[in-house]
């Protein structure tokens, strides 16, 4: 499984309201590719793009900007992260 858990930090909920993305902890060795398609599947949504970030501490995390059609802000609520 690529996608671990959603991350709920300052910066996570402030790119949620602006950029409509999500931030999650994923698997180092995930491709943005499995990433997206197992985002798509998990939480019922479109993905438009995928970034990801290898931190300081050896995790990896996924960007995951949805399209316009769905609110990640709706996504997070739903999740109980908002």
């Amino acid at each position: 499984m690529a996608v671990q858990y959603p991350l709920a930090t300052e910066k996570a909920i402030r790119m949620i309201e602006a950029e409509n993305t999500m931030t999650f902890a994923v698997d180092r060795l995930a491709t943005k590719q499995e990433i997206a398609r197992e985002v798509e599947t998990l939480y019922k949504v479109k993905v438009a793009k995928v970034r990801t970030l290898i931190t300081a501490q050896g995790t990896k995390r996924a960007y995951v900007q949805l399209t316009a059609e769905t609110p990640a802000l709706d996504v997070a609520t739903q999740l109980g992260l908002l």
